[in-house]
């Protein structure tokens, strides 16, 4: 999980920045750099590995300097080396990035027809080469970041310092959180409140599309449109916690809002972006190739997101899956066949029901693997291979990012099995690839639907029991919308399959029943065009999550609509959750919920 942290001062930043990096080492990294303004021009330390490489090097190779900026990276583009490091520099402008560029190829193409080539394999290096492009057409630094900006595609943040520049960062935001901190003389920009805690306990948090202009005296922040906006200004108490919420109301809601940055980091673990192929940094315990068998176990949120997985791994690999709740596969004890894999999802990786499942796999002669967020859990210490979550940490009870970098890991699994069983040609990967790197940016997209979203939940804490329905790999997201809002707002709420609507469900719908269909474009939409006009003819009232061309060919039927990002039919369902997700919140919040921590639940379920 990279992070930021940026200085504008009256005292030298190299130690400093270091200090405020190793506040953020809890993210997870490969390799950290700073660099600095001395005497006007721009100087870099880098160093693959751990933060103290970097502080032996400084040591060496020492730093002057009033103004900085630095960076601990989690690859996603390219290998753990000095070279790939952050920042990225030429000698007009050095920058830092988290996130990722989704258009990185095109605009690198555009660069080099004036010249302007890579040394990296990263895409964070086209940002600093395109803002040296519009300071060499004569822009200033803060329009030539102005300019950058609004070509990019994608999640991401950024902080920039400029050649001859001494007291001028400037900033800008979308999709992955960026903060502004206040000190005495002097200015910082960080990741989140815990890498400025070190300066100051006065942070503003940059909304979406924010860009800033930072000098030791002043931040003046600017919407996307350029216009000056001001941002509320918080206390924090970042120096003893850990992990707090910012600007938001709730700790969901901040885990919501985390999604692209943390699905970003999955991708990166299973995707060479430079190249456009699938490179795994786990090691494998098994042979996807020589698979009979693929059996999952899991719990809750985490058994949802197995479900999902179920289609992707059928389809896209044609390796038979079997999926139970973990509660009900421990007693089960089902026959598994030999040199099977078993998978086990947790969050916590100490659920109980799915702890207790691991050792009768074992005993069977399956192969151990594990989807976890915690690398030290009992689970992942008992599994062959481990495929960590990394998405930090999830305070509040309703998984959320967990969830979705759960549906990311098993994603990017089910196409390094496709490859390694032959089922899925060069073409097929290449686009299915391309469709995962569209992931993050497609979130932060979904995310600027927030404002419809809570309007129509403004209307739906108005019922007192709710439908979920979808068809294929959105079957388990309307398991997992109904469970969301059921959990948190205490509305009575059931999932189904589409096609089941007749089969029994059909008899409750009636004007007081919202009916919330996951109906994005893809093959299936006819058929649930058809289950909608059931919906319909009995007087039922439809919520309709969709994206623009399903709002188009089937958005008359329904009351109201949430229009989501239009991508490939694969990584639709990890769109779709963030509707879900959202719904569910301000539904909550609306009724005065308790919304991080909903009566009866806990965060890890550690006992039977």
């Amino acid at each position: 999980m990279c992070g930021i942290i940026g200085i504008a001062g009256r005292e030298p930043v190299a130690d400093r920045l270091v200090s405020a990096l190793a506040r953020l080492e809890y993210r997870g990294y490969d390799s950290a750099g700073i660099a600095t303004l001395d005497h006007g021009t721009i100087q870099r330390r880098r160093a693959p590995g751990k933060l103290v490489n970097l502080a032996n090097r400084l040591s060496l190779e020492p730093l002057e300097g009033l103004t900085g900026i630095g960076h601990t990276r989690w690859a996603t583009h390219g290998a753990a080396t000095e070279t790939n490091a952050h920042p990225h520099a030429t000698p007009r402008v050095a920058v830092v990035h988290n996130g990722i560029i989704e258009n990185y190829r095109s605009l690198l193409v555009e660069l080099a027809v004036d010249g302007y080539m890579p040394t990296t394999q990263t895409d964070s290096e086209v940002v600093a080469l395109m803002v040296t492009r519009w300071m060499d057409l004569g822009l200033a630094p803060v329009a030539a970041v102005q300019a950058s900006v609004s070509r990019l595609q994608g999640a991401f943040a950024l902080v920039f310092l400029f050649h001859g520049e001494d007291h001028l960062l400037v900033a800008a935001r979308q999709g992955s959180p960026l903060a502004i901190g206040y000190g005495a003389g002097e200015m910082f920009l960080g990741s989140d409140a815990l890498a400025l805690s070190l300066f100051t306990d006065k942070v503003t948090y940059l909304e979406e599309g924010d860009w800033a202009v930072v000098t030791p005296e002043s931040a003046d922040i600017r919407s996307r449109a350029g216009a000056s906006v001001n941002r509320v200004v918080h206390l924090s108490n970042a120096s003893s916690n850990i992990v707090e919420k910012g600007p938001y109301r709730h700790f969901m809601l901040k885990e919501i809002h985390e999604q692209p940055d943390a699905v970003s980091r999955v991708v990166g673990q299973f995707i060479d972006r430079g190249a456009g192929t699938l490179a795994v940094h786990t090691p494998l315990s098994f042979d996807f190739a020589a698979l009979p068998r693929l059996t999952v176990s899991a719990c809750g949120t985490a058994y949802l997101a197995g479900a999902v997985g179920k289609y992707w791994f059928e389809r896209y690999a044609r390796l038979p899956v079997d999926i139970d709740v973990a509660s009900e596969f421990r007693y089960r004890q089902p026959p598994l066949e030999p040199n099977g894999l078993a998978m086990f999802i947790s969050q916590s990786g100490e659920t109980a029901d799915t702890l207790a499942a691991l050792p009768y796999c074992a005993d069977n002669g399956q192969h151990i693997a594990s989807v976890v967020n915690v690398e030290e859990s009992t689970i992942a210490r008992e599994s062959g291979s481990v495929f960590p979550l990394r998405c930090g940490p999830e305070i509040g009870v309703a998984s959320t990012k967990a969830f979705t970098t759960q549906l990311t890991t098993l994603a990017c699994l089910s196409l390094v099995a496709g490859r390694a069983r032959g089922v899925l040609s060069g073409a097929d990967v290449e686009a299915l690839i391309e469709a995962l790197n569209r992931l993050p940016g497609a979130l932060a997209e979904a995310l600027r639907a927030e404002p419809d979203i809570a309007e129509i939940a403004r209307r739906l804490t108005k019922a007192r029991n709710a439908l979920f329905l979808g068809r294929g790999s959105l079957f388990p997201i309307a398991l997992e919308g109904a469970l969301k809002l059921k959990e948190i707002s205490y509305i009575h709420s059931e999932g189904y399959a589409a096609g089941e609507l007749k089969h029994g469900p059909i008899a409750l719908v009636d004007e007081t029943i919202p009916v919330i269909v996951i109906a994005p474009s893809d093959e299936l939409t006819e058929k649930t065009i058809s289950n909608m006009q059931e919906v319909c003819a009995r007087g039922g009232r439809i919520i309709l999550i969709t994206d623009a061309q399903g709002a188009e060919t089937h958005g008359a039927m329904a009351a109201e609509i949430i229009v989501m990002p239009q991508v490939h039919p694969f990584i639709a369902p990890i769109v779709a959750a963030v509707a879900i997700q959202l719904l569910a919140y301000h539904t909550a919040v609306q009724l005065g919920a308790d919304v991080d921590q909903p009566r009866n639940l806990a965060k890890s379920v550690t006992v039977e």
